[in-house]
């Protein structure tokens, strides 16, 4: 198949939402109708056994939450469907910011009940900076919530973006029957009870059917043919190319955990999604259809095979075709890498593949050789822009907690390092290490996995500081540079990549410091 028709097949793209919207669950059931899964697992259920696929560490598990972004990737109505489930919650906000950068479109989750959420606001707000084409879904309808209309009233105001529905629900919460299908004209009226396979529908492609009347009744008939003129008068139409600039967002309804809804949100996906995009470079702008190969690590994650210790960049493929054993060149290190057994991904379950597309996420087995942000190419020296770096809010000393196992906690903490999960800096006046986070809730994270990925135990203490900012001098005898070393001996460090690191122990100290030292900069994020 030739490369344009490759790139034709491709969707690629990743779920967002407030934790406990259902993003997770909706990801099972997306694998569900993909055939990907025979049986549907859930994030919380006293009922369903089965964990979801997407949560596949242990801490997941436990708490019910995702932690990291999952790779999932299946076959559709002959599309090649790659999904990212991202974490939802604000502490691992800069794993899912970093992974915007890596898909097409974007689908966000709303709660029926709780509506617009304060995390999906930020995640939004992302997706329109960038110009994301994103289809928003409407979850938990088998829930006593927010009007259909209201909601989409929130979505416009507090999202600001311009809404179409084109599914809408017939009735809500105790009165749920199904849904109707605007895209293709017909009303779904479920019967089935099982929520773990996919549920038996009715489908009517007439309104005036007598059987319709017979199963919802007739004055659920009447309103939904109410609602339908409407929607008909103050919606937009559907435009494929407004919604595909990132200025129309269709909206479907359904719930995700009874399987209402889903099917249509993925036949409509299918064909409206957009395929690989082209993406901006230091110097050009990549097309997905140039001949050469290109692509960037947009997250690096360790141990997901627990019994092998293996470390995994994933790569999202820009332009060209990647092929296994065929050297590429590193643009950071200016060095060519060949890779034996790229993997393709359905979660923590990896194959190895020989060719590899635009839109794909292959994963490399990494050495140390790879951090967040790195290009490959085929020869060319450019590297792609935009995957953020936050300076962390939250620091603490990191301690050994047993001696006998220094060795396995210091190669824990670099490989966690090297994820991007948080960052660490090397006191110049004592050596101690202080790690930083985005989210208090790394901390947890980080401990948890040092003791059952690593078998080493830490312990926290608190430090006081309000800031960690990377120092940049023009030349480094300038008196002032000098002067600056002496005096905040105690507030620097180093960070992993051997940077200069001013640790100010408040917003007043750091302002002053900026006052007092103008010939230096000072950055809130080490890429510069």
């Amino acid at each position: 198949m030739a490369l344009t028709e490759e790139i034709a097949r491709r969707r690629t793209f990743g779920i967002i939402s407030h934790p406990d919207a259902g993003k997770t669950t909706l990801t099972e059931k997306l694998l569900l109708y993909g055939g990907a899964i025979q049986e549907a697992g859930a994030v919380k259920s006293n009922k369903i056994k089965k964990g979801a696929t997407s949560d596949f560490m242990e801490i997941e598990r436990q708490r019910g939450i995702s932690v990291a972004t999952s790779v999932l990737a299946f076959h559709y109505k002959g599309k090649k469907i790659n999904i990212l489930d991202t974490p939802g919650h604000k502490d691992f906000a800069e794993d899912t910011f970093r992974t915007l950068t890596a898909v097409d479109s974007v689908i966000v989750v709303i709660d029926v009940a709780k509506g617009v959420e304060e995390q999906t606001e930020k995640l939004v707000e992302v997706c329109r900076m960038r110009n994301i084409p994103m289809l928003v879904f409407i979850n938990k309808l088998d829930r006593e919530g927010k009007d259909a209309f209201e909601l989409m009233d929130e979505v416009e105001s507090k999202l600001g973006l311009k809404v179409t529905p084109l599914t809408l629900p017939i009735g809500m919460g105790y009165n749920f029957k199904g849904i109707y299908n605007r895209w293709n004209n017909t009303a779904q009226i479920f019967t089935g009870e099982e929520k773990q396979s996919k549920t038996s529908t009715e489908s009517y492609a007439d309104l005036k059917a007598p059987e319709l009347k017979d199963r919802i009744g007739e004055n659920t008939l009447a309103q939904l043919e109410e609602e339908l003129e409407l929607v008909d008068g103050v919606y937009p139409h559907f435009d494929l190319e407004a919604y595909r600039a990132g200025a129309l967002q269709p909206v479907f309804f359904g719930s995700a955990l009874n399987n209402f809804g889903v099917q249509d949100l993925l036949d409509c996906f299918v064909d409206i999604a957009p395929p690989p995009q082209p993406k901006a470079a230091d110097t050009v702008v990549v097309a997905p259809d140039a001949a050469d190969f290109s692509g960037f690590v947009f997250k690096i994650h360790a141990n997901m095979d627990p019994n092998h210790r293996d470390r995994l960049a994933f790569v999202k493929i820009v332009s060209g075709v990647f092929k296994r054993n065929t050297p590429y060149l590193h643009v950071r290190h200016n060095k060519k890498l060949k890779f034996s057994s790229p993997n393709a991904f359905f979660a923590e379950k990896k194959q190895v593949v020989d060719t590899s597309y635009p839109g794909d996420i292959i994963g490399l087995h990494d050495t140390g050789n790879f951090k967040i942000g790195d290009t490959l190419t085929e020869g060319k020296s450019l590297q792609f822009k935009g995957i953020p770096s936050f300076s962390p809010e939250h620091f603490r000393y990191i301690n050994n907690a047993d001696p006998m196992k220094a060795k396995q906690l210091n190669k824990g903490i670099d490989q966690l390092m090297d994820e991007g999960v948080a960052q660490l800096f090397t006191l110049h006046l004592n050596g101690r290490k202080v790690i930083g986070t985005v989210g208090a809730l790394q901390f947890e994270v980080i401990q948890y996995r040092l003791e059952h990925e690593y078998n080493a135990k830490c312990s926290y203490e608190n430090v006081n500081v309000h800031k960690a900012c990377w120092v940049a001098t023009h030349e480094e005898d300038h008196p002032e540079f000098v002067e600056f070393k002496r005096v905040k001996q105690k507030f620097l460090a180093q960070d992993k990549q051997g940077q200069l690191v001013f640790l100010a122990d408040s917003a007043f100290s750091l302002q002053m410091t900026q006052q007092k030292y103008p010939s230096l900069d000072f950055h809130f994020s080490s890429e510069f």
